[in-house]
């Protein structure tokens, strides 16, 4: 069986369409350093609040969440968020994700000392899953997400997409 080259494929598979969901903005507390361990290198965001706004969906982001990083040896950390969303609504969603930033030594010391650098400096990209209850936002629940992200002094800041 040969593999169907690029060209031969329909328009569906040769490219990827988005639509926006939401912009979310994290107020995250003073990173907390686990530091080297048998592994890597460890630290912990802790996320009391925030605010997300969508033409679907908007709220506040409840404390309580947390962004587990990993500062891998090549420079690059990556992510691992859980937060819960609270609609205007009313209604709890959880909202998880990965990701990874990487860029320059020097704009990332910047980034980390919370000093404003150019978005497009440095790459910062997340891919959000949702649970959310039966009801009105259950459509999360089948939905495909990707993030572009940047670093301000208080926290990140992302534009979420839904991939259709």
């Amino acid at each position: 069986m040969s593999t169907p080259i690029f060209n031969e494929l329909p328009a569906p598979l040769k490219t990827v369409q988005t639509s926006p969901l939401f912009v979310v903005r994290l107020d995250v507390k003073p990173i907390v350093i686990v530091g080297d361990t048998p592994g890597p290198f460890r630290r912990v965001g802790i996320v009391p609040s925030g605010t997300f706004v969508g033409e679907r969906l908007s709220g506040t982001v409840l404390d309580g969440g947390s962004d587990w990083q990993t500062v891998r040896r090549d420079g690059s950390t990556t992510l691992d968020v859980r937060l819960i969303l609270r609609t205007d609504d009313g209604v709890n969603i959880m909202m998880s994700y990965r990701g990874v930033r990487h860029g320059p030594a020097d704009v990332i010391n910047r980034l980390e000392k919370g000093e404003e650098v150019d978005p497009a400096s440095y790459y910062f990209r997340i891919n959000p899953i949702f649970e959310a209850p039966a009801g009105k936002y259950d459509w999360l629940n089948r939905v495909i997400s990707v993030g572009s992200g940047h670093r301000f002094a208080y926290g990140p800041v992302y534009s979420v997409f839904e991939v259709l």
